[in-house]
């Protein structure tokens, strides 16, 4: 299980390796603070509250598949691909930004910081599996 857990550990950093490059390569950071809200741009603004609310019920939504009585497998798994679709709209959001709205970058980077904090940790995968530490460590 400890394999597995380093493996979506590597998955969330090469997703924010991703962003990350694509960020520093194409955006504009001298302007970052610069962004003007009018009516054509509206609904940019709320790319990333939409993107926030949506990852999050499709990953509690996938969570509720998880039977108590199936093995810690696969439960995990389970929960691997719901932490990947919840990264991949996070990801699918900030790249909408950077392509379509560059002069919201700032928002991109808030979800970027956003993503950088759902980093899959032991102790909330076990609590959120219900699983015992000591059976993750196998």
């Amino acid at each position: 299980m400890k394999q597995k857990i380093k493996t979506l550990k590597f998955i969330h950093l090469a997703l924010v390796a991703g962003i990350t490059l694509a960020y520093f390569i194409l955006g504009d950071f001298e302007n970052i603070f610069k962004m003007v809200i009018d009516n054509s741009s509206l609904f940019y603004a709320f790319i990333p509250a939409i993107a926030y609310v949506f990852s999050n019920f499709l990953f509690k939504n996938m969570l509720k598949n998880v039977k108590r009585e199936a093995s810690n497998e696969e439960k995990f798994a389970i929960y691997q691909t719901a932490s990947i679709v919840r990264w991949a709209v996070i990801e699918g959001a900030c790249f909408i930004i950077l392509f379509l709205k560059p002069d919201f970058l700032l928002l991109g980077v808030i979800l970027l910081i956003y993503m950088i904090l759902l980093a899959p940790k032991e102790h909330q995968i076990s609590r959120t599996l219900d699983i015992k530490d000591s059976e993750l460590q196998s």
